[in-house]
């Protein structure tokens, strides 16, 4: 596990704690030497501060992000600064929290992201290749094409995109997605609302009008169906 904190005391602190708990911490006080650090551990959980010295926690999971990195990652924001929340769960993050937090909430939230690492995953036991509107998710080798068009996904967007069209017409609520796809008890669900808005922008042809992953207004989302859009033809 990776602690990213420029504050010697809330990192020293946060860090006895999980390891009291039996986590292995390793610590990073700046952008640069935490970009080092999770290239060489690659750990399964970060929990990463915002305003470091260096480079910012948010360009921190932007390049990680890029290559590839699947880790689980915490933001952690000062109280008030929404928009860094909100732009870290678009980057990528699996959740936030607001400072002061207390370490007993930060050990819960580590062990709900592992809890969902170490179950079955959303699509284990969804079909291994389902295909509706233009849209065909592969469960087996976690691939998804649009008219043919192959779609770039982080692994919390592909099992989105998995539970939803595996379900089609069926309404869920963010509660319901935040329990099924992410596995977690607890948490903001605007996790959701920013995952399935990243999911609109790469599966519809017009995100602002979508026919795909439909809103129900005061439900949640459903996969829609047939009878709701023209299905764009495969691309040569």
């Amino acid at each position: 596990m990776l602690v990213v904190e420029d504050d010697p005391t809330v990192s020293s602190v946060l860090s006895a704690y999980l390891q009291r708990a039996g986590f292995e911490s390793v610590l990073a006080a700046d952008g640069l030497s935490a970009l080092q650090e999770w290239r060489d551990r690659r750990p399964d959980v970060v929990i990463l501060d915002v305003m470091l010295p260096l480079m910012s926690g948010l360009e921190v999971l932007r390049r990680r992000r890029a290559e590839d990195d699947h880790a689980a990652v915490i933001v952690l924001s000062a109280r008030g600064e929404e928009d860094d929340r909100l732009l870290g769960l678009e980057l990528g993050a699996d959740d936030y929290m607001v400072k002061p937090f207390s370490p007993r909430e930060a050990l819960g939230r580590v062990e709900a992201l592992l809890r969902r690492g170490e179950r079955l995953g959303a699509t284990a036991l969804l079909p291994r290749v389902t295909e509706r509107l233009g849209v065909r998710v592969d469960s087996g080798t976690r691939t998804a094409t649009v008219a043919g068009r192959a779609v770039e996904l982080t692994t919390r967007e592909f099992d989105l995109l998995g539970y939803l069209i595996a379900h089609p017409g069926l309404t869920f609520t963010k509660e319901q997605l935040m329990r099924r796809v992410w596995g977690w008890d607890f948490g903001d669900t605007s996790t959701v609302t920013v995952h399935v808005r990243r999911v609109r922008e790469k599966i519809e042809d017009d995100p602002s009008d979508p026919v795909r992953i439909v809103t129900v207004r005061g439900a949640g989302y459903r996969f829609g169906d047939e009878s709701e859009a023209a299905v764009p033809q495969e691309q040569p």
